[in-house]
């Protein structure tokens, strides 16, 4: 509950005013914190990831003075005559990815652990981007040689029911 409450708390936009950032280490020598994010989502573990939380308003001035300076205006001159790359000039980057799809089977006798750490490890780290649409969809195939009971047939239609499963149903080949 604890670990749940930090990675929300981290992950909020607002968290310079309601909340805190989050730290790997402090460095005593260079008097500064390793690791510092605040309004993005990290990735914290029970006690096997050792982790400072830092007050906003530390972060803050932290991350101010680390901020890399913004260039300045670029002198007037001739530009290129011809097209193409100036010499020096560095490559052009690949355009960023837009889109992220994937597939996990779990173990079904500890899905709710699997489950627990593909949201940990993936989807927070997606969900937190600016803007970013996440859809997290659960399939679920079963297979049973013998044939479900009734009583289970019954059980589970009216829970996938309750539960709002967009599809749902048993077959009988």
């Amino acid at each position: 509950m604890l670990i749940g409450a930090i990675r929300e708390g981290v992950a909020l936009l607002t968290w310079e005013r309601e909340s805190f950032a989050f730290a790997d280490s402090f460095d005593e020598g260079e008097g500064r914190y390793r690791g510092l994010r605040g309004g993005q989502a990290v990735s914290v573990m029970d006690s096997d990831m050792p982790g400072l939380l830092v007050k906003s308003e530390v972060a803050r001035r932290q991350l101010d003075t680390e901020k890399p300076a913004a260039p300045g205006p670029t002198p007037p001159g001739p530009g290129p005559t011809s097209p193409g790359p100036r010499p020096g000039a560095k490559p052009t980057a690949a355009p960023a990815p837009k889109r992220f799809h994937g597939s996990v089977t779990l173990d079904p006798t500890r899905s709710g652990r699997d489950a627990s750490r593909v949201a940990d490890e993936v989807i927070t780290h997606l969900s937190g981007l600016v803007g970013a649409q996440v859809t997290v969809t659960l399939e679920i195939h079963a297979e049973i040689p013998g044939g479900a009971p009734e009583q289970v047939v019954r059980t589970v239609t009216e829970n996938a029911r309750t539960l709002k499963f967009t599809s749902q149903g048993f077959e009988t080949d």
